[in-house]
C-alpha cells in the first residue's frame, strides 16, 4: 500500500470557507411534531471549478458552471447542503482517494431556487 500523501496544511492554509448545515433531527413538543433547525457549521476547504475532464467522467447527468469540486480534510455526509458564496450546494460523492491522501473530494452540485434542506 503506498504511503498517504498529507495536504492538510495546504488546505488549512489556501482553504476558503464555507457553511455546512448539519441536519437536526425534529422531536414532539406537546404532542406536536416540530421539525429540527438545522445546525450551521462554519468549514474550510479548497474549492475550484469542474474541469473538462471531471464532466466527461462523472455519471450522474449535466452539469452547470456553478458546479464546484471541494477538497476537506473534514468528511462530510453525503447530500448535506453548504452555502458557499450565497449559494446553496448539496455535496454528492465524488472520487474516493482515501487509500492515497487525508483529502476528502465532493461534488457540489448547484440548482437554481433550491433552499436549505429542499
Amino acid at each position: 500500500m503506498p504511503e498517504i500523501m498529507i495536504f492538510k496544511e495546504v488546505i488549512e492554509e489556501n482553504g476558503l470557507p464555507f457553511t455546512v448545515f448539519i441536519k437536526n433531527e425534529g422531536q414532539h413538543i406537546d404532542g406536536k411534531w416540530v421539525t429540527g433547525i438545522p445546525i450551521k457549521k462554519p468549514m474550510t476547504g479548497v474549492i475550484l471549478p469542474l474541469n473538462n475532464d471531471d464532466i466527461k467522467y462523472i455519471e450522474s447527468g449535466t452539469y452547470t458552471v456553478k458546479e464546484k469540486k471541494l477538497f476537506t480534510t473534514k468528511p462530510i455526509e453525503i447530500g448535506t447542503q453548504i452555502e458557499y458564496k450565497e449559494d446553496i450546494y448539496t455535496l454528492q460523492a465524488f472520487k474516493d482517494y482515501s487509500e492515497y491522501t487525508d483529502v476528502h473530494i465532493y461534488l457540489m452540485r448547484w440548482r437554481e431556487g433550491v433552499d436549505l434542506l429542499d
